[in-house]
């Protein structure tokens, strides 16, 4: 049977629901991290010493979000790429989903909580390390599941994702618009993802109805099934035509795999390993400055006017997710070089480029190198080669990964390539201390 012989996909509905199942993935953390000065305003709210200093927290405070974001992230990827076969994926998407709803919902009360900076700032990472390692398993379970289906269905996961980041940096630029920065309006602004992690739950329950998805997550066992049928009948005939009761070679009979049978993770592996490097490299290189170098970057206006407290909700998290969104969905109208094509690699190492373009921005505070790029202009030009890059590179990457395997092999492909995401985000995590450093 072909893919043509099969259900379509009516009104899109399962592309849909991919969607908002990348939004619900990457919403919470893109609401974590937009609310950065919130976060760092609380953590200035001293009334009594505390064993280290509020501007040290302050100042340190984007590279221990990220760090204790991406760790967590990494080590949980990688776990599900080999429980994935034991842990039912029902359990996996919508256990995950409720915990980082009920997690987003305590971070919500907590607004109303009055706490010194110290066990504030203990709290809000124990937050992030909970958050980031059930997104992880959600994540890497999603990018699984649609690796079951065409390589189109990626792009959604991807696209979903990028929205997330958007819509959290207009729900930030919305309140500072409003007037409303103080701490106790935030209890709304965290609530607003608890909401879309419902949607998002709720479409995932509708997901088994749908025959697109059904047929193509149960096609391969299908399939199997049948060509069994069909091997057992030519048995039958070619016993009935054997002369004098000898059997005839049937070697090329070849019988297709078991799908109770668990694939090779090492052999999948050698299959897509510069896909999996590449997508590694890509967040490797965003995360090593996005946020920790680029949100400290001040505009050459100086303090005190309407663009500085627009300048970085804008400049840095609105064009970045404008733009990751945009080329994360150009994979659907395009997706070019080809998976096999030498120049997708070359595309990818190329980015590392942007990392002392950044630096040589106008970062506040620095020590060692210069100014080189003051204008405003300059930050958000890089800002938008920087974003684009990102997401289509990434999306491209994660779609030709799982195609780049057998059938049977997509969901553990899937997996796998959501583990080197999960690590280039860690490593990226960790150079952005250094980075922060020569600064």
């Amino acid at each position: 049977m072909t893919a043509r012989d099969g259900p379509q996909d009516r009104y899109k509905a399962v592309w849909l629901i991919f969607f908002i199942l990348g939004l619900g993935t990457l919403l919470p953390w893109n609401f974590f991290m937009t609310a950065r000065e919130y976060f760092i305003s609380r953590l200035g709210n001293q009334t009594s010493e505390a064993a280290f200093s509020p501007n040290y927290l302050q100042s340190m405070f984007d590279n221990f979000m990220t760090l204790c974001a991406m760790v967590p992230l990494l080590v949980f990827t990688c776990l599900n790429s080999f429980i994935h076969h034991r842990i039912p994926q029902q359990v996996r998407i919508l256990g995950s989903l409720v915990a980082i709803g009920l997690l987003f919902l305590i971070t919500a009360i907590m607004v109303k909580v009055a706490m010194e900076p110290l066990p504030f700032f203990i709290f809000t990472m124990i937050s992030i390390v909970f958050i980031n390692s059930f997104g992880a398993i959600l994540q890497s379970s999603l990018f699984g599941l649609a690796g079951l289906l065409p390589a189109s269905y990626t792009a959604p996961i991807m696209s979903g994702q990028g929205l997330a980041g958007t819509f959290a940096a207009l729900a930030m630029i919305f309140s500072i618009a409003i007037g409303a920065q103080q701490a106790k309006t935030f209890i709304g602004y965290f609530t607003t993802a608890c909401v879309a992690i419902v949607l998002a739950i709720f479409s995932y329950i509708l997901l088994p109805r749908m025959d697109f998805f059904r047929y193509y997550s149960m096609k391969d066992k299908t399939e199997y099934r049948v060509y069994n049928a069909e091997l057992e009948t030519k048995r039958d005939l070619i016993k009935k035509d054997e002369p004098n009761g000898m059997e005839q070679n049937n070697s090329k009979i070849i019988p297709i795999h078991n799908p109770d049978e668990k694939p090779s993770v090492i052999a999948i592996f050698k299959k897509l390993w510069v896909m999996a490097a590449s997508v590694c490299f890509v967040f490797t290189v965003t995360i090593g400055v996005f946020p920790s170098i680029t949100a400290k970057v001040s505009t050459v206006l100086g303090e005190g006017n309407r663009w500085d407290s627009y300048f970085i909700p804008v400049s840095c998290f609105l064009l970045f997710n404008v733009f990751d969104w945009t080329g994360r969905s150009l994979t659907a109208l395009f997706t070019w070089p080809g998976k096999d094509s030498c120049l997708l690699p070359v595309m990818v190492v190329l980015r590392v480029i942007f990392i002392p373009l950044f630096m040589l921005c106008n970062v506040q505070s620095r020590k060692y190198l210069p100014v080189v790029f003051s204008h405003d202009a300059w930050y958000i030009v890089f800002m938008i080669f920087f974003s684009i890059s990102n997401g289509y590179l990434a999306s491209l990457c994660m779609c030709f990964g799982p195609k780049k395997v057998l059938a049977h092999e997509a969901e553990t492909a899937g997996a796998i390539m959501a583990f080197f995401l999960s690590l280039g985000l860690a490593l990226g995590a960790a150079v952005s201390f250094l980075i922060r450093i020569l600064i």
